[in-house]
């Protein structure tokens, strides 16, 4: 599985298609329509799926029920699954489990008041509607034990009984080159905090992480927890710097439990931060271990430290677990560590980033300035 920001970001045979989840370039959602086929394949609209980056595949409305995993459609929604490129192309994400469903669902109605963005509801055969769904003009296929696991890539479906086709979120946006960097103004409606992810590209014989080596920032469920824990604090928004993974790849989530549709997500390079920086007059901090005793003066993150900080917009920066912060982002940041009692150097990136949100998350009237 493809998960790293080139494989869906920087490739050039999918550019075209980016902008599909661009909120500043929706009319780009209507030019789907254009690579629509006519031609029939067994009576639902398209044929193969083999190389047909771009095409709807929507199913007709008369579809109600799919037993085959052969069927086109399935291995449709398995490339949504598996593929970055793929899954931005057609600005479509798979959504597997009732409770996410339910979650996203709950938030499009209460918060945006705007139509649920689901363009299908599998089921597997008798189960029940998840609830909120039930009231909801759905297109709903029922499907077999087969393609449910075939599609949610579990050998049960004891807990996996809804799939959902949506649309990707108008939230997030990949900033094009070709973007004015006045364009930052819009990319987050609160920005006093911003979560900022810093992926590794090159390799570095400095190791300073907040955690311990296992897995890097592309690991997509350290990113779906950090973007969960985010909204739970009620953090402005997510940055996402090169060598993240698809914040839709399927394991983000479900670790984010459908956090990656409430909040605005944008992926671009430091330059786009830097606009940021300067536009909103943003403090950056980055998390950093204690134990890496470096030239640079090291901040605690302590009581009196936060208070400091609470009326001071700030962007956070955590690095990958493997190799830390980005030479730039050491170099660009104040650094800031966990005090711990223990004799652990560091903790897991999404226990530390849990901890830094919280520590740091916005006042009431701090959402709305």
């Amino acid at each position: 599985m493809q998960c790293s920001y080139a494989s869906w970001v920087s490739t050039p045979s999918s550019s075209q298609f980016l902008k599909l989840s661009n909120p500043k370039v929706n009319l780009a959602i209507a030019q789907r329509t254009q690579f629509q086929r006519n031609s029939s394949y067994q009576g639902y609209g398209f044929e193969n799926t083999d190389n047909l980056v771009g095409f709807d595949f929507r199913l007709p409305s008369h579809v109600e029920s799919i037993t085959s995993t052969s069927n086109p459609f399935v291995k449709h929604c398995l490339k949504l699954r598996n593929s970055s490129s793929y899954r931005h192309s057609h600005g479509s994400v798979l959504v597997v489990g009732a409770t996410p469903i339910s979650e996203i669902c709950r938030y499009w109605e209460t918060l945006e008041g705007r139509a649920v963005g689901i363009d299908c509801l599998l089921l597997l055969d008798k189960a029940e509607i998840p609830e909120g769904l039930d009231d909801m003009s759905v297109h709903i296929v029922r499907v077999s034990s087969a393609v449910i696991k075939k599609l949610s890539g579990v050998q049960s479906t004891e807990s996996t009984e809804a799939i959902a086709l949506m649309r990707i979120s108008t939230n997030f946006s990949n900033v094009d080159v070709s973007q004015n960097s006045a364009d930052c103004k819009t990319w987050f409606p609160f920005p006093h905090r911003v979560l900022v992810l810093d992926g590794i590209q090159e390799s570095s014989g400095h190791v300073a992480s907040l955690i311990h080596e296992s897995c890097s920032m592309q690991d997509p469920g350290n990113l779906g927890t950090l973007i969960r824990s985010a909204v739970a604090f009620r953090w402005g928004g997510v940055f996402l710097l090169p060598g993240c993974c698809d914040p839709f790849n399927e394991k983000a989530l479900r670790a984010s439990r459908g956090a990656s549709f409430q909040l605005p997500i944008v992926s671009g390079s430091w330059n786009d931060l830097e606009a940021l920086e300067d536009e909103f007059q943003l403090r950056m901090l980055a998390g950093h271990s204690a134990s890496d005793r470096e030239m640079k003066q090291l901040s605690s993150l302590s009581q009196g430290y936060t208070e400091s900080l609470v009326d001071v917009p700030l962007c956070l920066v955590l690095g990958s677990e493997g190799l830390g912060l980005s030479e730039k982002s050491r170099q660009k940041c104040e650094l800031v560590s966990i005090p711990m009692a223990g004799r652990f150097e560091s903790l897991n990136v999404s226990v530390a980033g849990g901890i830094f949100l919280y520590m740091l998350q916005p006042r009431n009237n701090q959402m709305f300035v």
